[in-house]
């Protein structure tokens, strides 16, 4: 994406690479001594990644070079003299080839960016991070690879769980199912590439006054100076106004929307009021000159300026802006009392997450909030758009198409619900974004890098089809192995309704998936899953009207409930709980007991015997009593479940003559810890 909003995209993104350096030939490495309980694993990657710049190709000046465009963010130029860098294949580095496939990936040009990560991942397999994984699956996705894309979701999915620091929960058979959903879904809009597109970039339009449509462009009107943005080669952006066609939803001859807005830097993403007498937008932050935080990296705002007659005040930046991070892509809720906007500030989960803040009577603004990870993932999310129903906003950190994508999600009272890919032909394998729409029409306007555009980004018209009266309610899932992660083929899964009974049975494909469709919408449904060697898995379905519902099952091995405790083997349940003076088995302990029978149905020869225990409370005669016959209802209830009795050697109630804790009566005991010691234990006698 090649816009302001690549330099929002990427202030938000990339700040951790924005070290300035006072000119192309600083060094890049420092003494510094740490004291060893100070060291962090932060520091040893730092050192790392130190050691690896000073095995670089002669340390040349050519690399010197690019690594400074690179850390100022100017990825146009680092790209082109990385290219020359590497032509010669004897200067390949891991980091180089990093810098290279990221300078195309920041700048979205996903075929040389998976060019050069291919290079990386063949040359430098062991040097690649979760975060070179990520990228390198969403360039496979960007150029249609999606098989392969699969796989590298995968390898990020088990490097993120090997990362005890890191805590998005990022679930990868989930990913390829929903990839597949929208790839096979059906096309339920129409689009068209408006007139005003130009062959610089045009994206983040804007409903303004009922019947014109506010819009960014790099389209270049001056006469004697074209001014052109280091990141991208293109010129600087300005806001541009252009008229509805009413009957086409077409737009044509733009002119810019005012001199009091538009200055000689970035000016993006505008939102208006309800009566169009306020409007915010995104800046630079500059004064006389770009103003850069220590890190050398040019933060963006939001202004806000009013209307005084046919023009536009003086802009004021809003209160929660900040020289240290970056604030844009404003968007006001119908009413206006709500300003969402996008942010890398701290207390962001990701690259950039969306805030929202009160805008009140006074004309102040409450404190900023994050909308939580029901929207925001550790990726980027960015320009929201906000209607009395729904929520929309571009990710490339949910399932997608590739690059960008557009996703919606409905809100009430009790906050956002799930949030869903708009599918094709809205989202494709590039970078599709600012997405608006009318409620009441259905039609609206988007950006998009895609092939066949006039330029760079190009903004299209779409109108969004009505559902057919067919119903698309199904409920779809990917069975996988609860510890290692691994898909599982040919499980048996089962659709059941609200008795029980069996509708429909499927099994897995080779990538663990499966799916029921034609189904009731608003209807309760139970998925049962069955495979050998694994515990049975039921999980209870309800169904939404002409949406696919996603169930993730894991199964557990049946032999993991065998184990050794102090030498004796035994089938490890979750407690077998009693209530306080009562021998019948609880729902609770029927479900572990039903565990149990699963394994000794697996393992014919298995003989146990069964030892329960009370706690102190009581008369211990009066225990020993009430623990045998807990013994013997477990026994009785396992021989129901149709295993043969001679397999239970002995049901022994031992009353409170083996307590776990010091609750024998002399010390004051919680409920809780009572509770413990009623409790029923299965050893193995042989298998």
């Amino acid at each position: 994406m090649k816009k302001l909003l690549i330099s929002l995209t990427m202030l938000f993104h990339f700040a951790s690479y924005a070290q300035e350096i006072s000119s192309p030939g600083n060094s890049v490495a420092q003494n510094i001594t740490v004291p060893i309980e100070a060291v962090n694993i932060e520091m040893l990657n730092s050192l790392k990644e130190d050691s690896e710049k000073l095995d670089l190709p002669n340390n040349s000046r050519l690399v010197q070079k690019a690594d400074y465009y690179f850390n100022k963010m100017w990825y146009a130029e680092a790209a082109e003299t990385y290219e020359k860098v590497l032509s010669d294949k004897n200067n390949y580095s891991s980091i180089l080839l990093k810098k290279i496939g990221d300078s195309y990936y920041f700048n979205t040009n996903m075929e040389k960016a998976y060019y050069w990560y291919n290079i990386l991942y063949n040359e430098y397999e062991s040097k690649m991070t979760a975060d070179n994984y990520f990228k390198y699956s969403h360039t496979l996705k960007g150029n249609g690879k999606y098989s392969k894309a699969k796989r590298f979701m995968r390898l990020y999915e088990k490097m993120q769980k090997e990362d005890t620091q890191n805590t998005y929960a990022f679930n990868a058979p989930r990913e390829e199912v929903a990839l597949d959903k929208i790839i096979n879904g059906d096309a339920r809009f129409t689009i068209d590439n408006v007139a005003i597109n130009s062959e610089y970039s045009d994206f983040s339009p804007m409903f303004y006054d009922n019947d014109k449509v506010v819009f960014s462009s790099s389209l270049d009107s001056s006469v004697f100076v074209t001014r052109k943005y280091k990141w991208n080669d293109q010129p600087f952006l300005d806001l541009y106004v252009s008229k509805i066609n009413e009957e086409s939803a077409d737009l044509k001859s733009a002119i810019k929307f005012s001199k009091k807005i538009n200055s000689k830097y970035h000016e993006a993403s505008v939102t208006f009021s309800p009566d169009n007498e306020t409007m915010y937008f995104t800046r630079n932050n500059y004064g006389k000159k770009l103003k850069r935080d220590k890190n050398g990296v040019n933060h963006l705002k939001i202004y806000t300026s009013v209307k005084v007659g046919d023009d536009w005040a003086e802009p004021k930046e809003l209160p929660f802006n900040s020289d240290s991070y970056s604030t844009g892509h404003p968007a006001l809720s119908p009413d206006g009392k709500l300003l969402y906007f996008v942010s890398d500030m701290p207390g962001s989960l990701g690259a950039s997450d969306i805030f929202v803040v009160d805008v009140l009577e006074d004309g102040t603004y409450s404190t900023p909030r994050n909308l939580g990870p029901e929207i925001n993932t550790e990726k980027r999310e960015m320009f929201p758009f906000v209607t009395d129903k729904k929520i929309y906003f571009s990710s490339d950190g949910h399932a997608g198409l590739g690059g960008l994508d557009v996703f919606e999600a409905s809100y009430d009272v009790d906050g956002f619900q799930e949030v869903k890919n708009v599918g094709v032909p809205v989202n494709s394998n590039k970078d599709d974004f600012s997405y608006i729409v009318s409620e009441e029409s259905q039609k609206g306007y988007f950006a998009s890098n895609r092939a066949g555009g006039k330029g760079d980004d190009d903004i299209y018209s779409f109108q969004r089809l009505a559902l057919e009266e067919v119903t698309h309610t199904a409920i779809a899932g990917v069975v996988t192995e609860l510890v290692t992660g691994d898909v599982m083929p040919k499980a048996l899964v089962m659709l059941l309704d609200e008795n029980n009974i069996k509708l429909k049975e499927v099994e897995t494909a080779e990538d663990g998936s499966f799916v029921f469709e034609d189904l009731d919408g608003n209807k309760k449904y139970s998925i049962k899953t069955n495979r050998k060697e694994f515990f049975q898995d039921v999980k209870e379905v309800m169904t939404t009207l002409n949406e696919t519902e996603m169930v993730d099952v894991s199964l557990k091995k049946l032999k993991e409930l065998i184990v050794i405790d102090d030498g004796i083997r035994k089938l490890k349940t979750d407690m077998i709980y009693f209530d306080f003076d009562k021998s019948f088995i609880r729902d609770d302990a029927s479900k572990e007991l039903d565990k149990l029978v699963e394994v000794m149905t697996e393992y014919p020869e298995m003989v146990i015997k069964i030892e329960s225990h009370t706690d102190s409370r009581g008369a211990s005669e009066y225990n020993r009593y009430l623990s045998d016959k807990r013994a013997k209802s477990s026994r009785d209830y396992i021989i129901s479940q149709g295993i043969d009795a001679d397999r239970i050697e002995s049901a022994i109630g031992y009353g409170e003559d083996r307590l776990l804790n010091d609750c024998d009566g002399s010390v004051k005991c919680t409920r809780e810890k009572h509770e413990l010691n009623r409790r029923s234990e299965f050893i193995i006698v042989k298998m």
